[in-house]
C-alpha cells in the first residue's frame, strides 16, 4: 500500500480544523456572532468586538460566513495560509489522481475535465484566501465564483468517473458514497446561494451555515480519494513525466487497458 494515500487524508483533516480554529479565533474576538446565534438587528449602539456582557448585539456584518470569520486579523493571517495550503494540495490531488486513471485504464474527456476543474477550482481558493471581502470584496467574490461553482462540477465528474471505471463492488460502494457526497454538496450551495441574497436574517444565517456544510463535504470528498491512493506508485509518476501521454485517448474511459497488437497475423505476414 502507498504512503500517497496520506494526502487526500490530510487534506481534509488539515483545512476542516484549520477553518474552524479561524472561527474559534474570529469568535474569540468578537469578529463574528456564534453559529448558535440567531437574533439580528439593523444596528447597534457599538460595534461587536467592544461588547461587553453575556448578550451581543450583532447585525449582518457579523453573520459567521467562513469569509467573515477570516476577513480581520489575526484570523485573517491564518486564513490566508489554510487556504494556500490547501489549494497546493488539492492541485497535487487532482494530478496524481489524473495520471493513476491514465495508468490504469486510459485517458478520456472525464479524466481530463476533472484536471482541469480541480486546478481551476484551486486557483479561485487562492483568490478567496487572499483577498479578504471587506477588503478586495470584487476579487474575493470572483475567487468565490470560480472555486464554489468549479468544486461542484469537479466532484460531478469524479463520481461519473468512479462509476465509469468501477469493476469491484468495492469500487461501486465508493461510486455510491461519492454519488451521495455530490447531492448533499449540491443541495447545500444551492441553499447557500438562495438564502444569501435574501434581506431577512434568519435566511443570511441559514446561508452561512450551508455554507460550511458544503465546504466541509467537499473536504471530506477530496478524502476519499485515498481509496485509489493506496495504489499510487512510481509508474503513476512516470506518466506525469510522459506528459500524460500514456494508453489511447478516448472519448470514454475503460474499465480494461488498451490491448496490445492482436496475437492472431494474417498467414501471408506470418511466412514473411
Amino acid at each position: 500500500m502507498s504512503l500517497w494515500l496520506i494526502l487526500p487524508v490530510s487534506l481534509p483533516a488539515f483545512t476542516i480544523t484549520g477553518i474552524w480554529v479561524v472561527y474559534a479565533m474570529a469568535l474569540y474576538n468578537q469578529h463574528v456572532c456564534p453559529v448558535n446565534n440567531w437574533l439580528y438587528n439593523q444596528s447597534c449602539e457599538e460595534e461587536l468586538s467592544v461588547q461587553r456582557g453575556p448578550v451581543l448585539c450583532c447585525t449582518l456584518d457579523n453573520v459567521p460566513l467562513i469569509s467573515k470569520c477570516g476577513t480581520l486579523p489575526p484570523e485573517s493571517c491564518f486564513f490566508s495560509l489554510i487556504c494556500s495550503t490547501g489549494s497546493f494540495i488539492v492541485m497535487v490531488i487532482v494530478l496524481l489522481r489524473y495520471a493513476h486513471v491514465i495508468e490504469k485504464h486510459q485517458n478520456c474527456v472525464l479524466n481530463t475535465a476533472g484536471l482541469s476543474t480541480g486546478w481551476i477550482c484551486a486557483a479561485g481558493l487562492i483568490m478567496v484566501g487572499n483577498f479578504q471581502v471587506d477588503h478586495a470584496k470584487v476579487l474575493h467574490y470572483v475567487g468565490a465564483g470560480v472555486a464554489f461553482p468549479t468544486s461542484m462540477l469537479f466532484v460531478c465528474l469524479q463520481s461519473a468517473l468512479t462509476y465509469r471505471l468501477a469493476k469491484t463492488q468495492g469500487e461501486y460502494n465508493m461510486g455510491h458514497l461519492r454519488c451521495g457526497m455530490t447531492l448533499l454538496a449540491f443541495i447545500a450551495l444551492v441553499l447557500s446561494g438562495v438564502f444569501f441574497v435574501q434581506e431577512s436574517f434568519v435566511l443570511q444565517h441559514a446561508s452561512a451555515i450551508f455554507e460550511w456544510v458544503f465546504c466541509v463535504i467537499i473536504m471530506l470528498f477530496y478524502g476519499t480519494f485515498a481509496f485509489e491512493f493506496g495504489g499510487v506508485s512510481g509508474d503513476t509518476l512516470m506518466v506525469l513525466a510522459k506528459g500524460g501521454t500514456q494508453g489511447s485517448p478516448s472519448r470514454d474511459c475503460k474499465v480494461e487497458s488498451v490491448r496490445g497488437p492482436s496475437q492472431h497475423q494474417p498467414e501471408s505476414i506470418s511466412m514473411l
